[in-house]
């Protein structure tokens, strides 16, 4: 089973911010988020994926979504390459 890192973007009052997480399933995890099932800090928010990447292994992407979430240099670059 293939498991994804990704991070999604949403604006809020004029405002960039973006949320970091993992699935099994992409598709199913955006339209989680944007019909208010997903995490709580997404719910009530319009979403827009801006970065995914795949692992073979769940264990790789767990820890590569923390690394991820804790790098607020790359997300910011992430952000800047898909122009927000």
């Amino acid at each position: 089973m293939k498991y994804c890192v990704y991070l999604i973007n949403s604006i809020v009052k004029n405002k960039s911010i973006s949320y970091v997480g993992y699935t099994n399933n992409l598709k199913r995890r955006i339209q989680e988020h944007n019909t208010n099932k997903g995490a709580k800090f997404t719910k009530g928010k319009k979403w827009t994926l801006l970065y995914k990447k795949f692992y073979n292994s769940k264990t790789v992407a767990m820890s590569e979504e923390y690394k991820l979430k804790k790098n607020y240099k790359l997300r910011k670059k992430i952000k800047e390459i898909n122009g927000v």
